[in-house]
Order: C-alpha cells, then sequence, then structure tokens
C-alpha cells in the first residue's frame, strides 16, 4: 500500500487522540466536548466542517479533484458507564464512566484516515464524507437523527470498523448478509398482592410469578421459534422483595432479545407478551409490559462485503481475512445499510500475550492498539481503490 509508510508516521498521533480521548470519556448524548474535539481535529486539515449534526454528531467532507462517487466512513464516540479499573496512564479520568467499547478507537482511526486521506485530495475522483456519530451505546441511538439531517444524502457507499477483542489483533472479520443481531428490550413490572411472609395463601407472591416468568421466557426460544435461526431471550434484571418475611406486592424483570430475521423478532415479541400474559393469569397477577424495539440487524450487502475482504486481503494477506461468525451484540450502523448500500466489519484487537482480552463493557477492557492503525490503513484503502483506482 502506497500510504501505509505515512499512515505509520501519523499512527502516534492516532495512539495519543485515542488516549486522550479515554481519559475523557462522554456518555451517550452527552459528548460535547468529545465532539469539539474531533471537529477541531478536522478543521486542522482544512476539511468542510459540520458541527452539532443529529445532536453532538460531526461530519466532514474532503472533496476530490476529480468527479466521482461519494463515499461515506463512519465511528462512533460515545462511553458507557462503568467504573475504568485498568492500571495505566491512560485510565478514565471520569468517575464512573469509560470507553469500554473501543470507540475511542474508533474515533482515532477515522481521524487519521481523514488525515492521511486530506493529503492525497489532489488524487481523489470523488468524495469521502467521515461521518462521527455520538450515542452507540443507548437506544434510540445517534444514527437516525444524523440521517435525518441528511448525512447519507449524495451517499453511494458507506463502511464501517468495530474493534473487537474476542479476535486476534492482525485480523479481518465480516461477511454478507446478516452479521449483527437485532438488539430488543422488555420492562416487564409483575403487580401482585404483597403480605405477610408467614401467611403466603392470603397473598399474590409477584416474586414466585417473577421465577416462573424467567423460566418460562427461556423456553421460547427453545421450543417456540425455529431452532435453525440464531435468537436468544435473557433476562438481565430481576428485582423484588424487601425483607425475609415479606412477600413481595411487585416484581421487575429487564430483559433482551436478539434475532436475525424480522420474522422471528415479531414472532418473538408475540410469544414474549404471550407468556407473560399467561403466567401472571396462571397466578392472578396483573403486569405491566414494555416492550421496546430496538436496533434493527446489522446486514452487509455483497458487493460492498465482497470489495471489503477482497481489499482487507490485499493489504494483509488472505490468511488475516475470515468470514465472521454471527454476532448477537447489536449496532445502529444497521440504519446507514438500510440507506445506503455498505459493510460492517470487525478488526481483531485482542492481544493475550500482552495482557489484553477484557470482554467488551467490561471494567478492564482494553485494546490492542496496533489495531487502530490497522483500521486506518483499511479505511484509505477502500477510498484509495474506489476514487484513484489504486492504493
Amino acid at each position: 500500500m502506497g500510504g501505509a509508510a505515512a499512515l505509520e508516521v501519523i499512527f502516534p498521533e492516532m495512539v495519543a487522540w485515542r488516549r486522550h480521548l479515554h481519559q475523557n470519556p462522554e456518555l451517550s448524548y452527552q459528548e460535547e466536548r468529545t465532539s469539539s474535539f474531533i471537529a477541531e481535529r478536522l478543521e486542522e486539515l482544512g476539511l468542510e466542517v459540520k458541527r452539532n449534526i443529529g445532536g453532538y454528531g460531526v461530519v466532514a467532507e474532503l472533496r476530490g479533484a476529480g468527479s466521482g462517487p461519494v463515499i461515506a466512513l463512519r465511528a462512533d464516540m460515545d462511553a458507557l458507564p462503568i467504573q475504568d479499573e485498568k492500571n495505566c496512564d491512560y485510565a478514565s479520568t471520569v468517575p464512573g464512566v469509560m470507553h469500554a467499547c473501543g470507540h475511542d478507537g474508533h474515533v482515532a482511526a477515522l481521524l487519521g484516515a481523514a488525515k492521511y486521506l486530506a493529503s492525497r485530495k489532489a488524487e481523489l475522483n470523488g468524495t469521502v464524507r467521515f461521518i462521527f456519530q455520538p450515542a452507540e451505546e443507548l437506544s434510540p441511538g445517534g444514527a437516525q437523527p444524523m440521517i435525518a439531517a441528511g448525512v447519507l444524502d449524495g451517499v453511494d457507499e458507506i463502511y464501517g470498523a468495530h474493534l473487537w477483542t474476542p479476535f486476534p489483533s492482525g485480523e479481518i472479520y465480516t461477511r454478507s448478509g446478516p452479521i449483527m443481531a437485532a438488539a430488543d428490550e422488555f420492562l416487564l413490572e409483575i403487580i401482585g398482592k404483597g403480605g405477610h411472609g408467614g401467611l403466603p395463601h392470603e397473598t399474590i407472591d409477584s416474586l414466585m410469578v417473577g421465577s416462573h416468568l424467567v423460566v418460562n421466557l427461556q423456553s421460547i426460544v427453545s421450543r417456540n421459534l425455529n431452532p435453525v435461526e440464531p435468537s436468544v431471550i435473557s433476562v438481565g434484571s430481576f428485582h423484588a422483595g424487601s425483607g425475609f418475611n415479606v412477600i413481595a406486592e411487585k416484581a421487575v424483570l429487564n430483559g433482551t432479545v436478539r434475532t436475525f430475521q424480522h420474522e422471528l423478532r415479531m414472532q418473538a415479541k408475540d410469544r414474549v407478551t404471550r407468556v407473560t400474559a399467561d403466567t401472571c393469569s396462571m397466578f392472578g397477577a396483573d403486569f405491566k409490559l414494555d416492550y421496546k424495539l430496538g436496533y434493527p440487524p446489522v446486514i452487509n450487502h455483497r458487493k460492498e462485503t465482497e470489495w471489503v475482504m477482497n481489499t482487507a486481503a490485499q493489504l494483509f494477506g488472505p490468511d488475516m481475512v475470515k468470514e465472521c461468525p454471527l454476532i448477537m451484540a447489536g449496532e445502529d450502523f444497521s440504519f446507514y445499510l438500510a440507506n445506503v448500500p455498505g459493510c460492517f466489519f470487525f478488526v481483531g484487537a485482542g492481544n493475550k500475550e500482552a495482557g489484553i482480552g477484557a470482554p467488551h463493557h467490561h471494567p478492564r477492557f482494553d485494546i490492542d492498539e496496533s489495531a487502530i492503525l490497522q483500521t486506518a490503513k483499511l479505511f484509505t484503502a477502500l477510498v484509495l481503490r474506489r476514487l484513484t483506482g489504486t492504493f
């Protein structure tokens, strides 16, 4: 790759950007300083920069010397409500908030790609649109407001990357079709009749009803949904009761449903509602169910996915490019792909020998920072091949 050396020169700056963001994380819908930091770096490159798009989103445009397609690249920027437990000099300085999913690395990689591509502006026959999106971690997310604000207007293709510690550093993973699941959520309040623990016959025990529901909801995947279609129903929290001798009047269950196909998604929603109603009825309890359809599944387009895999194989070698397994996590990049052709891919960021392997959303999460450089290289190669015919 002709730009490899230049990106290697920029790499220390990318690491510095990433570490600055890691030390100064901001939660979804609160990314004011992060947004300003990104915009300032882009303005230093002489790009056309727009701030506060669909919230704290930032969009920058690089117009080449010749006419051609518009290629969009996207990175997310928000952090998570998790206390950083790493022992390193770039640990979060914000109590209870940290970049525990690699979004700081995504921003650094895309800034690096923007800096390098800006240096080759005269060679480009087309336009590059850099999309820095807030609020990926928290539904309804930042993608839809940015799309409504016009960030995809005129875009011919879009690409997004996710640093992923379960995959070894250096490897690229993607696949055509569904790659990440729809991420839906339910909040269920069971309303019983409280009373004395020694007199259960005078009560309707919401805790017991909730316990049955945890078991019954798990049976939906194993007995009601097509076993050849991947799906998950998980109850993540269960709160009930206040004392050892008190029958709880109310119980609250919070959970998630993950599917890849629209029909299965709707079937799961219907079954959760039916199982909840029937279980509560059996014990004489009432309920309130708030079922939220979150991000739809991420579905890659075939042509653009082949483009990514072919480009990555030329860059890093065919042995470093893998077909990605289905991933049950959700991503609002799905909304971009529902509007324009594109591909979402994973860049391995785990390094067990260096002690980097904590899962995403973990207090000791970290990345192999070499994956930032690799992401920037793939971003730039995708653009250069399309807008110059070579890289």
